[in-house]
């Protein structure tokens, strides 16, 4: 046996021994064994790559050394493996289950989402849809089929955002115009509510913001009269203040209906006696209504001569104000956890 065949015969024993007496203290030394012995261009590999050094009468014992020499650094690494898993497990199971569980927080929904979802769920039960459509809308849909002419007077009611690049495109001002969205497909009859956000552009107060939410409604059939929508909007407000509660209209004025009408209800914090919330009249306004009128119905290809309907619109925050007694409407929009975790009673 040659001198550079014996000196790789000792270098694989030399080898065995360091493996058994390398110390493995962590998962870290585990993994750097591993590596220095068992990696892809780690020791054993090089090893290997010496068979073409060994005479062929002697290639076999080599291969049966370098082997044992593998099998010895795989033992020991599977050993140190699975101890470290083991060490794992007694450390996860290792609970002390008399300790009181983490606290879970509950969370609740937004109070503006509370009123807005019962006012949904009581049309509901009325035979009353969901509809509903963009908030960035143009003028024929915001104005124009709601019997706003170019230079007609109540465009100057309503403050609004126009896109600076696109003077006929803006942020809706009502949900009125899922009415017109509704009346366009002419499938008739039309007994809808249209919830969501709109923008007006005012001065942020405690009564007043720049976005504020709506629920719009809209009937249309042959025959229907405002003792109809006077009978719907009674069931609603006994509904959603009281089975005690009382309404009166008064008259006013909206473009898109004729008669027009404003609608207060009788004021159910202090049961009509008189009280800072309704000023001391007993009444409390929450929503406008009328008959629509028929220039909006031929507008949107509806014959006035068949068909008639009625519609209202309030604002959520106001309603949403009144119940739960809050007097500035920008808490609503602050986000501040505090004030929203009041209502989790009220989910």
């Amino acid at each position: 046996m040659s001198t550079e065949v014996k000196n790789i015969f000792s270098e694989v024993e030399d080898l065995l021994n360091e493996i058994q007496s390398v110390a493995i203290a962590d998962e870290k030394s585990l993994e750097d064994f591993r590596i220095k012995y068992l990696g892809s261009k780690g020791v054993l590999k090089i090893v290997f790559g010496k068979i073409s050094l060994v005479p062929n009468e002697q290639k076999k014992e080599f291969g049966q050394r370098v082997n044992a020499l593998k099998e010895a650094a795989e033992n020991k690494f599977n050993e140190y493996k699975e101890k470290f898993e083991h060490s794992k497990e007694a450390v996860s199971t290792d609970v002390d289950l008399s300790l009181p569980a983490d606290p879970l927080e509950i969370g609740s929904r937004h109070p503006v989402m509370i009123v807005r979802n019962e006012i949904i769920r009581i049309f509901a039960r009325m035979g009353y849809t969901v509809a509903e459509g963009p908030e960035i809308v143009d003028d024929f849909y915001n104005f124009t089929a709601l019997n706003f002419e170019e230079d007609h007077p109540a465009r100057d009611m309503q403050d609004t955002f126009f896109i600076q690049t696109k003077p006929d495109v803006l942020l809706r001002t009502h949900t009125s115009t899922v009415q017109v969205q509704e009346m366009l497909k002419g499938k008739l009859p039309i007994r809808s509510i249209m919830p969501g956000r709109v923008y007006r552009n005012e001065t942020i107060s405690a009564r007043a913001h720049c976005f504020f939410h709506q629920v719009e409604g809209l009937y249309i059939d042959e025959n229907v009269s405002f003792a109809d929508m006077k009978q719907t909007l009674l069931i609603f407000a006994r509904e959603m203040f009281g089975e005690k509660s009382e309404i009166r209209l008064r008259p006013s004025y909206f473009p898109f209906t004729e008669p027009s009408a404003e609608m207060d209800v009788t004021c159910f914090i202090c049961g009509a006696k008189g009280c800072p919330v309704c000023k001391q009249t007993g009444w409390v306004e929450i929503l406008g209504c009328g008959m629509v009128d028929p220039n909006v119905l031929e507008k949107c290809g509806i014959d006035s001569e068949k068909y008639t309907g009625f519609a209202f619109g309030m604002g959520i925050e106001r309603i949403t104000m009144l119940k739960f007694g809050i007097n500035d409407i920008r808490v609503l929009s602050e986000n501040d956890v505090r004030f929203l975790s009041q209502f989790k009673a009220a989910f």
